[in-house]
């Protein structure tokens, strides 16, 4: 399949030619253009899209602010060592800033996940990229590392403007933009380098106060909130240096790609900007975007040595639908299971589940589309601070969540999509950890096993739930 994806973008296999990044003036502190001065300058790249009166006059003048970097408290590589392994890839074995490396080290990374050392030694040169790994594989610091290598290795523009990202990052879901925003700023903390979110579900002009208050080098947004703050004049791509496109796949899915087509137009074109795009699945489609939306890229797939984790004990209950919410209650109580993630199809049955555990005396939140940014990303914290105990959950809105030691995954319904039920039991046995996924197989959803075992290449067997399990829920005053 690899040979047959570089033959349709036209590539050998043989050494790859360094892309030249593109060249912008050294940074001054003292000198801030205004509007009109704006109007009148040439682009800084010869070939950008240039802007049009209206939206260069909404350009505001704003002082540099730039972020100071944190003190590194005499760190130096030394104190980073790291032997040599076979079969190993070490973030020494690239040129990475003192800066960077330090928060690599103080994240406790060794050693490149098989990800990280395919795509970063394309992309470290400016090659354009797409990779193919599943969630939990450390794509995202694949990425990021990139981006911050080239912003720390390019300076800035001479003229800058509020409201102008050098590196801009697409990902379909609130969840995942925020992880990956927290991921951002722990390796930018030693550089000086701004990261900024922006989702939808949360308030417009806090965001926007944000926006005004430095210059924004790394901004990761759902494409609905970034096109918000585009057609407003906020936010302008026209010096965007990286792209990213996380999940390319489940943008497909949600029906995302109109608005990403729309951003794209915004940002300088495709020989001008490096571009990566990341999926978990390589489609006719997604390969189709990637051929339009990036130049010559190397591509890096990864097969996982197994498609769901040997870590993860598998169980099926065969279960009638009406058998279903007692079955979870006692599972949980029985057990007393603390930390427990549980996935349904439908928003409406999330909150079902979610409001009878909460009825029944049970520690629960959901999360789904319905519910407001800021009460998800409190839930989150409840969750992964061991406060709350059950999490429940839609495939779209558990994209992105990243808990540790998350014991057992709960499959309420089965997915429609084999590929989802990798990513739901994916939530526990991370990192090296054991854990445990139970699937509930009732008449409407057993039908979708088949092709989950098919996916998995083996059976998995489907028992039928001892009676202590199936008994009443107690009625509570």
């Amino acid at each position: 399949m690899l040979k047959a994806l570089k033959k349709m973008f036209g590539k050998d296999e043989g050494p790859q030619p360094e892309a030249v990044s593109p060249a912008t003036a050294p940074a001054s502190a003292d000198h801030q253009p205004s509007p009109s001065d704006r109007a009148n300058q040439q682009p800084a790249r010869d070939n950008a899209p240039k802007a049009n009166a209206q939206t260069t006059a909404s350009k505001a003048k704003k002082p540099r602010r730039e972020r100071p970097a944190k003190q590194v408290d005499n760190w130096k590589l030394e104190d980073f060592k790291v032997e040599p392994a076979e079969g190993k890839t070490r973030f020494h074995d690239f040129k990475l800033s003192p800066e960077l490396m330090h928060a690599i080290h103080d994240l406790g990374f060794p050693y490149c996940t098989p990800i990280q050392a395919g795509v970063l030694g394309y992309t470290l040169s400016g090659r354009d990229a797409i990779g193919r790994a599943q969630t939990g594989t450390g794509k995202t610091a694949a990425f990021l590392i990139s981006i911050i290598t080239q912003l720390q290795q390019t300076p800035p523009p001479k003229e800058r403007y509020m409201g102008e990202p050098r590196a801009l990052i697409i990902a379909p879901t609130r969840e995942l933009v925020v992880q990956i925003a927290k991921d951002a700023a722990e390796l930018t903390k030693y550089t000086g380098l701004n990261v900024m979110q922006f989702v939808g579900g949360m308030d417009f002009d806090k965001q926007l106060k944000q926006l005004e208050s430095r210059f924004c080098d790394i901004l990761v947004a759902t494409p609905g909130r970034l096109l918000d703050f585009n057609q407003r004049g906020e936010v302008h791509l026209d010096m965007v240096e990286v792209m990213v496109l996380d999940e390319a796949d489940r943008m497909l899915d949600m029906g995302f790609i109109p608005q990403v087509r729309q951003i794209i137009r915004q940002t300088p074109p495709k020989g001008e900007r490096q571009t990566l795009l990341f999926s978990a699945t390589f489609t006719d489609d997604v390969m189709n975007l990637a051929k339009q939306w990036t130049t010559e890229p190397a591509i890096v797939e990864i097969e996982p040595e197994n498609v769901a984790s040997d870590t993860v004990e598998q169980h099926v209950y065969a279960v009638a639908g009406s058998d279903k919410y007692k079955l979870l209650y006692n599972l949980i109580t029985q057990n007393d299971w603390t930390r427990v993630m549980v996935f349904a199809n439908r928003k409406d049955e999330v909150r079902r589940i979610e409001e009878r555990l909460t009825r029944d005396g049970v520690s629960a939140v959901q999360m789904s589309g319905d519910v407001p940014q800021h009460k998800r990303i409190r839930a989150l914290e409840g969750f992964r601070e061991g406060k709350i105990r059950v999490m429940v959950a839609t495939d779209v809105a558990g994209r992105g969540i990243h808990v540790d030691a998350i014991s057992h995954v709960i499959n309420f319904t089965l997915p429609e999509t084999p590929d989802d039920y990798v990513h739901r039991i994916g939530r526990t046995g991370r990192a090296g950890s054991s854990g445990t996924s139970i699937s509930f197989a009732g008449e409407d959803d057993a039908y979708a096993l088949p092709a989950i075992e098919e996916l998995l290449g083996r059976k998995i067997t489907c028992e039928m739930p001892p009676d202590e399990l199936l008994k009443p829920v107690p009625r509570r005053h």
